[in-house]
């Protein structure tokens, strides 16, 4: 669902903000990338490289212990008919 908040741009500094909702999650230090795609001001979280790397290194820490798979465990064993010409 997209929420739509009226707010007004205000000065501070020398630079022009925005107050954005609580509800946005946004917290005070976190970083954010804004873009402009034609009239629109896009502003969604920064990649944060380092988290990025911590997160997958835990998921193939977390693949690692649960080992290789094997699609056949727990499977029988499939017995072919003998039938001449198909093969």
């Amino acid at each position: 669902m997209t929420e739509i908040v009226k707010t007004s741009a205000f000065k501070s500094g020398n630079s022009v903000a925005v107050r954005l909702p609580k509800s946005f999650g946004v917290k005070p230090g976190d970083a954010v990338e804004i873009s402009r795609q034609g009239a629109d001001l896009v502003i969604r979280p920064a990649l944060d490289l380092d988290r990025e790397r911590a997160d997958l290194a835990e998921l193939a820490g977390i693949l690692r212990a649960l080992g290789p798979s094997d699609p056949f465990r727990g499977r029988e064993e499939i017995e072919l008919p003998d039938r001449a010409g198909l093969y």
